[in-house]
Order: structure tokens, then C-alpha cells, then sequence
């Protein structure tokens, strides 16, 4: 990547520079949605009301191979949607490790025990969705015993590899706000790796809500003045307990991250302007939906689909070096209510070290 690096973190407007310094050429990580459909029926997202089923195939991926090697993909996450509704995602996985790219499934994991062994030697590693300890959890996933039935899903895994990492990721809500501190004491009683934090999203077109959120809808997962009171309290008392977790341990966020997402909140009511995080995301990965399309992230319009144009053909399109060219991070409304952010430093060896 050629432009100066504040450019590319989004710190200044590059209105300076011609498109073509926008260029892509090494494309460290992609978010592949192996099928749109989830068996879950959560709170806080739409995509179990998907009807028509769509998913990659290993052809599509097969013609898109030369365009991972030229752009050096060097890491996969399978995201979805539920990536394990996909028939063949362990095909998948074995092409993608093929090029020596690392593969990571994300998952809510209420399909893992059936799929174990196999998944034991197809990926790397995982990220399961906690949202709180059990009856908190499954509150939210709205479908029987999800919360025993990722815990027994990671048991059968580690079955099978014993050494296997296992990462717990929780969206802060409304159910599960006052919940914070026994999430953690949860993934840890369960000898999961870590945990991360991040706040739900309420305003997006993002995981099925191609009008944005009803107002109704969204009130039913962000909280009121005096939740987003008891929020602060328990991340405070969460930071307390696990300060020396913070980051380099058990909890991956640091204080100041952690304390961005009460700020997040503040900011649904009305309590607070938005302010956009440290991102590069759309210079150092690409999603890919299951039906082809590529965004920049998960919240910014499509550029192109696989079923038209190569991946590296996409990101380095014409509309594409547009976009990346007048994209002011600072100031774009979409970026300044995100919260899932990706920051990736030229020096990280490992992807997940710069989010």
C-alpha cells in the first residue's frame, strides 16, 4: 500500500492523491461468509428471517484462488450467517489452507459437537458468539439449550484437539448489559482462550436490515439513561477485576476500548456525538458475502461480486479507488457509528494483533 499512513488509518482526507494511490496489492484479511443463514433466532440480528438460501460454492472459491495468492490473503474468517450450514466448508477450508492462509471459523457454535472431528482438522481456530452466561445466552439466541450446546460443541472439539484456541466474542445489549463480568467468569469456567467485547448494532443496513432498524426494533436492544448508568458501573467494576486481562490477557480490549462501548450507547440516546474509531479496514480486508458481493466492511456498500469480476479485479476497481480515495473516516457518517472496527498495523505478523 502506497499511501502515507494516516491516510490509510483514515486520520486525513486524501483529496490530494489520485485514485491509483489507493491501489490494493497485499490484502492481508477476508471475511467469507460461507452460507447467509443462520439456525439461531437472536435478538440483536435479522438474518434468520433470510428465506432463500445462498452459500459459496467451491467452484466460486476455486476461480477466486489466484486472486487470494496475488493479493497474499493471509487470513480467512467464516463468518455468516452460521458458515456451518454450508455443506462443504471444510472443502472450503483445506483450499484456503492450501495457499497457506490461516482459516478461522466464527460461529455460534450450537453446530459444533456434529461436526467436530472434521472441523478439529480443517481450521485453525474459533470464535464463538457468548452472549452471557447461560440463561443470559439463551435469552438472547431465543432457541433451545444454545448455551449448552456451544459449551459441549467446544468440548467436542477439544476432544479432537486438545490444544485447539477458542475465542468467546459477546455483543453488549440490552439483555445482556448487567451481564459483563459473569460472561467473562463464564468463557473462563468453560477454559475458553479469550474474550472480546463489542456494542450491538443498532443503526446499520448490516445482518439483514436492508432499511436500517425500525426505532422500535432498535429500542429493544439499547438501553435507557439508567442502564446505560448500570453499563458503566459493571464495565468499570469488569475493568477493575480484569485490568491485569486487559488487552495482552484473558479480555483483548483495553480500558479506553472497553469504555468506548458505554460511550457507543451514550451516543444511541442522544447523550453524546459519534465519534469513528481507528480504522484502516477497507485498505487491509474485504467481506464476502455468500452471494458474492464484496464490500470494504461490513457496514459500506458492495463494489462488485465474485460471480462477475475477480476479488483483486473488485478492490481495485475503478469505484473502488474512488471510494477509498474520498473516504474520510473522521467525518463519514457510516464509519462514525460503526462498532467493529479493524485496525491493522504493517508490522503485525498476526492479523488478530491489530484489531
Amino acid at each position: 500500500m502506497s499511501a502515507p499512513e494516516a491516510t490509510i488509518a483514515g486520520t486525513t482526507k486524501a483529496t490530494h492523491l489520485l485514485p491509483s494511490a489507493h491501489s490494493i496489492n497485499s490484502l492481508p484479511v477476508v471475511v467469507l461468509s460461507p452460507h447467509n443463514q443462520c439456525n439461531c433466532r437472536c435478538l440483536m440480528c435479522d438474518i434468520w428471517k433470510i428465506r432463500e438460501s445462498k452459500q459459496i460454492t467451491p467452484a466460486l472459491l476455486e476461480a477466486q484462488l489466484d486472486s487470494f495468492r496475488r493479493l497474499g490473503v493471509r487470513w480467512v474468517v467464516l463468518s455468516g450467517g452460521e458458515p456451518q450450514r454450508n455443506p462443504q466448508l471444510c472443502l472450503l477450508a483445506g483450499m484456503l489452507h492450501d495457499l497457506g492462509i490461516r482459516v478461522t471459523l466464527l460461529t455460534a457454535g450450537t453446530l459444533l459437537s456434529a461436526q467436530a472431528e472434521l472441523l478439529a482438522a480443517a481450521i485453525d481456530d474459533v470464535i464463538v458468539s457468548l452472549d452471557g452466561p447461560a440463561p443470559v445466552h439463551n435469552r438472547i439466541r431465543r432457541i433451545p439449550r444454545a448455551f449448552e450446546r456451544l459449551m459441549a460443541g467446544v468440548q467436542a472439539l477439544r476432544h479432537f484437539r486438545p490444544e485447539i484456541v477458542v475465542r468467546a466474542r459477546c455483543t453488549v445489549q440490552r439483555e445482556n448489559h448487567a451481564w459483563l463480568r459473569a460472561t467473562v467468569q463464564s468463557a473462563k469456567d468453560h477454559k475458553l482462550n479469550s474474550i472480546s467485547f463489542l456494542a450491538v448494532d443498532a443503526v446499520s443496513d448490516a445482518f439483514n436490515h436492508p432499511q436500517g432498524r425500525t426505532q422500535p426494533d432498535a429500542d429493544s436492544i439499547i438501553l435507557d439513561g439508567q442502564q446505560i448508568g448500570v453499563l458503566e458501573k459493571e464495565m468499570e467494576e469488569l475493568i477493575d477485576e480484569y485490568g491485569g486481562d486487559l488487552h495482552s490477557g484473558f479480555v483483548v480490549e483495553t480500558a479506553e476500548k472497553l469504555r468506548r462501548i458505554v460511550q457507543q450507547f451514550r451516543v444511541y440516546v442522544g447523550q453524546a456525538q459519534p465519534v469513528a474509531p481507528r480504522c484502516n479496514a477497507p485498505w487491509v480486508s474485504a467481506v464476502v458475502g455468500a452471494e458474492g458481493e464484496v464490500r470494504p466492511c461490513f457496514f459500506h456498500p458492495a463494489l462488485g461480486n465474485l460471480h462477475d469480476h475477480s476479488l483483486q479485479e473488485i478492490v481495485n476497481s475503478p469505484q473502488a479507488l474512488r471510494f477509498r480515495n474520498e473516504l474520510d473516516i473522521a467525518s463519514n457518517p457510516i464509519c462514525r457509528r460503526c462498532v467493529c472496527s479493524l485496525h491493522l498495523t504493517r508490522k503485525a505478523e498476526d492479523p488478530a494483533r491489530g484489531t
